[in-house]
């Protein structure tokens, strides 16, 4: 059994040379440009995984979302989430795609949970390669209540967290005007098959897509890093797969949210009935790519 601790030692080592030695998220550092020199080690993983029919279509569709980031407009992705490995294999196939995909992934900007930064430093080295505006996400403020029984430090860490959000939206707000496509991960979290709620989108999504002027959705189908219940992402299960990206057509967030007005009219929680919308959308996607592979 592969795992990137036990087989590319080598490499993560050199990734870590490569890296700021402080981890340590601020309201100074929320936003991290994304690493170039730590490409070529990760796509030698990449390259040793995954199946040559790997592919991203809908790449059109993509590129008419990158054409309203530049003339301004503010643009996100929504990604299902398998894999620490989803934006690394993503940005791969978009820049050998040719001119057009090289040019598109260096203005992707994802949303990025703190534990990529604080927990574990190869984690840490593997996520600089890319751009990113870490958040602290709400899944994390339970943790933190936990971990912090002094109720004094539970009071400085919730102070961080307000610090580094508001930080992070800012961040956020430059990046929108920038031609910057935005990437994020609506479940907030890798789906686990061992816990369906897992998959379960995060209600924030919702102000997300209300404050984008467009948006794509993206399924992901096949995993060259299947999660480790036991250990870190440097544990994580290396295999051998075809990975197919499917992107949307545009959509337009204000008459996305008026096309579901009327049914969720009646739901108690409408920010989460938007958000339950997304996820279902984005499994019809990946059921009718596996559907399709499989034929």
């Amino acid at each position: 059994m592969d795992t990137i601790k036990s087989k590319y030692a080598h490499l993560i080592g050199e990734i870590i040379a490569h890296v700021p030695q402080n981890a340590h998220v601020s309201e100074e550092n929320v936003y991290q440009q994304g690493i170039a020199a730590l490409l070529p080690y990760i796509d030698t993983i990449i390259h040793d995984y995954i199946d040559d029919c790997s592919d991203i279509e809908g790449i059109e569709n993509l590129a008419s979302l990158h054409a309203h980031a530049k003339r301004g407009e503010s643009c996100l992705m929504l990604m299902e989430h398998y894999s620490n490995f989803d934006l690394p294999v993503f940005h791969y196939l978009l820049r050998r795609s040719g001119q057009k995909g090289e040019e598109i992934a260096s203005d992707i900007v994802a949303i990025a949970g703190i534990k990529l930064n604080e927990e574990n430093p190869a984690v840490h080295a593997f996520a600089r390669a890319y751009s990113r505006i870490v958040i602290y996400p709400s899944r994390s403020m339970q943790i933190i209540k936990e971990k912090y029984k002094d109720p004094k430090e539970l009071y400085q860490e919730i102070k961080r967290s307000i610090s580094i959000n508001h930080a992070a939206m800012k961040a956020l707000s430059a990046a929108k005007e920038s031609g910057k496509l935005i990437l994020v991960f609506p479940a907030g979290t890798r789906y686990r098959p061992w816990d369906p709620s897992s998959k379960r989108g995060v209600r924030e999504i919702a102000s997300y897509i209300k404050s984008f002027s467009k948006f794509c959705l993206v399924s992901v189908n096949g995993n060259i890093l299947r999660i480790n219940p036991s250990g870190d992402m440097e544990d994580d299960i290396l295999q051998k797969d075809r990975v197919i990206y499917n992107v949307s057509p545009v959509h337009d967030s204000k008459e996305f949210l008026a096309s579901v007005k009327y049914d969720l009219h009646f739901r108690d929680d409408k920010k989460q009935a938007i958000v339950d919308t997304i996820m279902d959308l984005l499994d019809a996607m990946h059921k009718e790519t596996e559907d399709r592979c499989k034929g």
